[in-house]
């Protein structure tokens, strides 16, 4: 189906529309002249000092779950931000428009300079990529092709392993334990000196579970003694627990770590394919002749003026929280089993196959997320709106039995 392009109406474009303009000219007969004023006056401005106002966000709101119900069905199967870029993000495409049709824009330099600034580090310790799927192929070449080995969790982030077995690797999966969480215990004996790269995913996709941080620093700081570690920050900012921190400290200190973040998630940019590599510079020279494909200038664009839009983070973020909290009452209500979730996605236990839920939210107007084995009957729903995820908890019950008691 075609994408349809909302543009709000003015209030002059609504009256004219409307039959009340004629001309230019005000029909005053028709309206009280205390009216005029607020007719008139201009509409709040969306961003103020680079930052998206409240009235943005929610004019942003009503376009949004207005041109997704056109579009149809509800895309709720990849994890993306239902919001999209920031009206901010917006503003810096449109101010560097002529930038598109330029080699060696400015734009990715500029990007990296912010980003290190606000990660803490020099810039020789950033890798600006075409997305944070780019920097999990990109370690695979430069660490595991012609034989190499990896130790990952399973299931996890297919992304690396699968491009990992692609070049000739051989992939140790480690399955998870009883809480669908990293069992970083039988990782720890699966992790002998032949393997050259450990990936981890915090927080996990597809599960949503979160690693307790004190644990995984542990791990990660042991297991860098032997390899290199890859942490996969995905899903970073959509993290509320308290006791959640970053593995970059550890990149800091020095330690064989590699840490991947993304603008697709919370910056809402999955189109345009930016992502981040942080590591010490030596393991940073060693990836850059690994880059097969550039971030684009729009992308670029977009992300540095997001990562300093933090109102819209925090927008995004508060949104997030309250249609995962719609969708986790709604499981819990059938009493089906559910994981912790951290991220902006639920996985829960549907007791029957996942592509039988995957057919029925269809016909309900919502695209869910495939399977993920072994979990085959466990279903990973993204977060949309809260309005939206308020249909989706609506139509629940008519699709997921309640579960039985031991179940």
């Amino acid at each position: 189906m075609t994408t349809r392009a909302f543009n709000p109406l003015s209030r002059r474009q609504w009256l004219k529309s409307s039959g009340l303009v004629a001309g230019g000219a005000i029909a005053t007969q028709s309206l009280s002249p205390a009216l005029l004023p607020a007719l008139e006056a201009p509409a709040a401005p969306a961003v103020v000092n680079g930052q998206t106002t409240l009235e943005g966000f929610l004019a942003l709101e009503r376009e949004i779950e207005a041109m997704r119900r056109a579009d149809g069905p509800i895309r709720l199967a990849s994890n993306e931000n239902p919001y999209g870029m920031a009206p901010s993000a917006k503003q810096a495409i449109n101010d560097m428009w002529k930038e598109h049709a330029w080699y060696g824009a400015a734009a990715v330099p500029e990007l990296r300079k912010i980003y290190a600034k606000q990660m803490g580090v020099p810039e020789d310790y950033v890798l600006v990529t075409a997305g944070s799927g780019d920097v999990l192929s990109i370690v695979a070449l430069a660490y595991a092709m012609q034989g190499g080995e990896v130790l990952t969790p399973w299931p996890t982030y297919e992304g690396l392993p699968r491009y990992a077995e692609a070049l000739g690797a051989r992939v140790h999966k480690v399955a998870l334990d009883g809480d669908l969480a990293h069992d970083l215990e039988a990782m720890e004996r699966r992790h002998v000196q032949s393997v050259d790269l450990v990936f981890v995913c915090n927080p996990n996709n597809p599960t949503g579970t979160l690693t307790d941080s004190a644990k995984l620093r542990a791990f990660v700081s042991n297991a860098s003694r032997k390899s290199v570690v890859l942490v996969d920050e995905a899903y970073h900012d959509f993290v509320t627990d308290p006791g959640y921190t970053s593995m970059i400290d550890l990149v800091k200190a020095g330690e064989n770590v590699i840490i991947s973040r993304t603008a697709s998630k919370i910056h809402g940019l999955a189109g345009l394919r930016t992502g981040f590599a942080i590591a010490r510079p030596d393991i940073i020279a060693r990836l850059q002749p690994c880059v097969t494909s550039f971030p684009g200038v729009f992308g670029a664009r977009a992300a540095a003026a997001s990562l300093q839009d933090t109102a819209y983070q925090n927008m995004c973020r508060d949104r997030n929280s309250e249609g995962r909290a719609i969708m986790q009452t709604a499981v819990k209500a059938l009493g089906r089993r559910m994981t912790s979730s951290h991220t902006n996605f639920v996985f829960f236990d549907t007791g029957m196959p996942v592509e039988k839920v995957q057919a029925a939210m269809l016909t309900k107007g919502f695209l869910i997320g495939r399977a993920f084995p072994p979990y085959s009957t466990w279903a990973r729903i993204s977060i949309g709106t809260p309005d939206e995820m308020k249909r989706v908890a609506a139509a629940l019950p008519e699709i997921v039995k309640p579960a039985t008691t031991g179940q």
